[in-house]
């Protein structure tokens, strides 16, 4: 088994580092509250004083971290313990702008650097369940495919375009977010309406949520708004979900219906609500 880092050890990092030692790794950890390394003792993971402690004699360095910032300064911090053959395993949530720039910055001095977000939760992360991506140069990608593929339940990779990860994660949390939001907004109604809010959830199994992302979805990509749910006809509906709603708090169609009569204002009532991403795609 590998020597391996971990730097950031908060829910997700310490659940990799839990599942890594317990796979058989020699797991090193860093976290700027060193009680979240020591909590991790049990499973045999040594904590360090240092990120550059921490990645001495590994062999790929795993940073799981809060942001594009906090990256930057652990890599710099760790780069005088960095082995010229380790590999760093970026698993943070990052701006693909900046993830551009940092891959090839890394890269010309040298040091390998693969962006490998994922979408999953910590009992995901200790179980090998979920989703990760990963963006960066191919042959870089083949030498540690099987050491990625034991973190996760699929694992997915995009291409050599070093951004390309980064901003799949962001698509896949705005689906996250968004469908919160909504979420939120058809409880209120439900409340509202006086329906037992999990009776409501349920019932949103009629609907072929996949199917409205393969068939609407790309449809509004290709800029095709034929209409089949006119415009005009949605802005009434959410009408009488905000009128139902009263003035409880709403978390999305206040924004969705605003949008709506900014587009109606443009002349594209007729148009297939899905006309609310005109602005995103080049119609044919």
């Amino acid at each position: 088994m590998a020597n391996i880092a971990f730097l950031g050890t908060g829910l997700l990092g310490g659940a990799f580092a839990e599942a890594a030692a317990k796979r058989g790794d020699s797991v090193t950890a860093w976290n700027r509250s060193i009680d979240k390394v020591h909590a991790l003792a049990q499973f045999g993971v040594k904590a360090a004083a240092t990120p550059a402690e921490a990645v001495r004699g590994a062999a790929r360095v795993h940073i799981v971290v809060k942001d594009d910032a906090v990256v930057e300064e652990l890599i710099a911090a760790a780069r005088a313990g960095l082995s010229p053959d380790a590999i760093l395993i970026d698993h943070t949530t990052t701006l693909p702008a900046l993830t551009a720039k940092r891959a090839e910055r890394l890269h010309a001095a040298g040091v390998k650097y693969l962006h490998c977000p994922v979408f999953m939760g910590p009992p995901a992360a200790r179980n090998a369940q979920g989703t990760m991506m990963v963006a960066g140069p191919k042959a870089l990608f083949e030498s540690v495919q099987a050491d990625l593929a034991k973190m996760t339940g699929r694992l997915e990779y995009l291409g050599e375009r070093s951004d390309l990860a980064a901003a799949n994660k962001l698509f896949g949390n705005a689906v996250i977010i968004g469908l919160s939001a909504v979420v939120a907004d058809i409880l209120t109604l439900a409340q509202a309406s006086g329906v037992d809010g999990e009776d409501a959830i349920k019932l949103l199994g009629l609907l072929d949520l996949n199917g409205m992302v393969t068939g609407r979805g790309l449809n509004m990509a290709k800029g095709n708004f034929t209409p089949s749910f006119e415009l005009a006809m949605a802005r009434k509906d959410v009408r009488l979900m905000l009128e139902t709603t009263g003035n409880r708090p709403m978390a999305a169609l206040p924004a969705v219906a605003a949008r709506m009569d900014q587009l109606i204002a443009a002349g594209h009532g007729a148009a297939d609500a899905s006309v609310l991403g005109i602005d995103a795609v080049q119609r044919p």
